[in-house]
């Protein structure tokens, strides 16, 4: 149980990263990104996915576009931010800098 805890905020934690990178491809709906992130077993509720994009969304990171629907209501396509895009790149450094000490950890150098 204590593992599974660890896991579940291990996951938490890197969930905001892991979306900005998905919409950083390029234009997408919100249940493609559900997709990728249950794909990726990173999502297992997907209430978790919408409170995130409108606090990304309220803090200037991300837009949206209304896009008409040939089989139902218009759907919201999310886009990055110019502001976006510099934080996601600093959440880049971030992960290199997590992702080196990590490998470090596991697998000291010996001087």
């Amino acid at each position: 149980m204590i593992a599974e805890n660890t896991q579940t905020q291990m996951r938490k934690g890197i969930l905001e990263y892991c979306v900005l990178l998905i919409i950083s491809r390029g234009e997408i709906y919100a249940s493609d990104i559900i997709a990728e992130l249950k794909s990726a077993k990173l999502l297992v509720v997907e209430g978790t996915l919408y409170p995130l994009l409108t606090r990304l969304k309220n803090n200037g990171l991300l837009s949206y576009n209304w896009v008409e629907s040939t089989s139902g209501p218009p759907r919201k396509y999310y886009v990055l931010t110019p502001l976006g895009t510099s934080i996601l790149s600093q959440l880049d450094g971030t992960w290199q800098e997590l992702s080196f000490a990590i490998t470090q950890s596991k697998n000291p150098t010996k001087l």
